[in-house]
């Protein structure tokens, strides 16, 4: 049995829960989930200050789960479209981790140019940044974000479908792209309802995210026990104890 450890850096527990049944479904039976649901920060992720803090979050929710935890880890999923935390866990970490953004630029990028659908108008300059950083800036055709941010879409998702099925149609239309990227942690599990009215593939960041975390593909880990290479001041307890002693 492998366990991953699924982290939600915002603090809506219903988007974790939403996320924990679609990634529980995508990995299958021999991998058992460990949601954790951000302690401090913003119910939903939509702009720079609220990423800044999610990427605390991130760092504080990992800490706390391994404190917690009577199980080792196998790998760490961040559970946000903007990958808050990413690298710097990566760097502490002793397991693969990875995230939403990551996971679906490089699933998308194996179709080809890729567009990207969202909710929120401010992530699109976030995103344009993280897909340039990645390396696969180049493949990113364009970004489309609809009004409602993921948590608005999440709460009526009849509405929602409507919505992303026109959005991800035009965007596949608009950009020329040869997939489009459903992004959001809130918005896990609507790609396939609306597929079959989509004419390219819809890439759902969760089940990406899932796919590449347990796979070949992660990026490795090259630390052999997780640890931060700071002395911390004025953090969570959690966080202290993982960072160097004073004098060390």
């Amino acid at each position: 049995m492998r366990h991953l450890l699924l982290l939600n850096p915002n603090t809506s527990a219903s988007v974790t829960t939403l996320m924990q049944r679609h990634v529980a479904l995508a990995a299958g039976p021999d991998v058992t989930v460990h949601p954790y649901t951000a302690r401090f920060g913003a119910p939903y992720i939509a702009c720079e200050a609220s990423y800044a803090v999610a990427s605390h979050a991130s760092l504080d929710l990992w800490a706390m789960a391994l404190a917690q935890s009577p199980v080792a880890f196998d790998a760490v999923l961040i559970g946000c479209f903007g990958d808050p935390g990413l690298l710097a866990l990566r760097e502490s970490g002793a397991v693969p981790v990875s995230s939403l953004a990551e996971a679906s630029f490089i699933t998308a990028a194996k179709h080809g140019r890729f567009a990207i659908v969202t909710g929120g108008q401010r992530w699109a300059p976030m995103l344009k940044r993280m897909a340039e950083n990645s390396g696969l800036g180049h493949l990113l055709a364009g970004i489309h974000t609809v009004a409602p941010t993921g948590a608005q879409l999440a709460a009526d998702p009849v509405a929602a479908k409507i919505l992303l099925t026109q959005a991800c149609a035009d965007a596949a239309k608009t950009y020329g792209a040869d997939a489009v990227i459903l992004g959001g942690a809130g918005l896990a599990g609507v790609a396939a309802t609306i597929q079959a009215n989509v004419p390219v593939p819809v890439i759902d960041s969760v089940l990406a995210g899932t796919h590449l975390v347990l796979g070949p593909d992660v990026p490795p880990s090259e630390r052999k026990a997780p640890a931060f290479d700071v002395t911390w001041g004025n953090v969570s307890p959690e966080l202290t104890a993982l960072g160097q002693q004073p004098g060390l």
